[in-house]
């Protein structure tokens, strides 16, 4: 896959949720050839049916100098979620780094609108983290009750999350945006519009984003990160 492979080994886990496990792991040497930046997501080969599965994972809280992260699994059906349930300490995986690339808006946003679920909030967190004094509009899309235990590094006084279940494969969450970023983004340059939900939600609002908000596409970053 002309990307660089490294095994991670799993130093310990726990249960965010009844739908979200965090694992912990040490990077076998990734980070300090890689070196990490804010969304960083790799993929990772689990076994299932005879034959690899890779599934992307982005890494919460990257630590260069221990070689130590987590990443938080969203849980449902399928070989990574059965992997994560009963990780133990000591167990490894094979791991591959391919793609991830971001860099943060230059120059600093006046203001931030962040889209995402339960999937995203990783990557979410990391922005938060990044840019902790950016006032930020925040759509979460939840499929559980539990979702709303989902871990936001948010600051209320500059910090606004909106929760929407997920309804009509995404069409609430979409039609919630349509309805409330135009009368809060201000001049779209100087805003940063950020969007990483299932493929065809994304789809649909980066195009709203740039065709009829005008955002311009330096100001504009969006990624499905899964397909319903």
């Amino acid at each position: 896959m002309r990307g660089r492979d490294f095994v991670w080994t799993v130093t310990g886990a726990e249960d965010i949720t009844e739908h979200c496990r965090r694992v912990r792991f040490t990077d076998g040497g990734m980070l300090a050839a890689t070196g990490a930046h804010p969304t960083m997501w790799v993929r990772v080969w689990f076994p299932g049916a005879g034959r690899p599965h890779q599934r992307a994972y982005t890494l919460v809280d990257p630590d260069a100098a221990t070689g130590a992260f987590a990443v938080e699994f969203a849980l449902h059906e399928g070989p990574a979620s059965r992997w994560a349930r009963g990780a133990r300490p000591g167990d490894v995986v094979r791991v591959t780094v391919q793609g991830s690339a971001f860099e943060l808006p230059d120059p600093v946003p006046e203001r931030m609108f962040l889209i995402g679920d339960r999937a995203s909030v990783p990557a979410l967190n990391s922005l938060l983290t990044a840019l902790p004094e950016v006032p930020a509009t925040i759509w979460l899309e939840t499929r559980h009750d539990s979702d709303e235990g989902l871990p936001l590094r948010i600051r209320p006084a500059r910090h606004e999350v909106r929760r929407l279940p997920r309804e009509e494969d995404g069409a609430r969450l979409v039609a919630d945006v349509r309805a409330t970023l135009p009368g809060l983004i201000g001049d779209p340059a100087g805003a940063y519009v950020w969007v990483a939900c299932d493929t065809v939600t994304t789809r649909a609002l980066a195009r709203f984003a740039r065709k009829e908000l005008a955002v311009p596409k330096a100001r504009l970053h969006a990624l499905g990160y899964w397909r319903p």
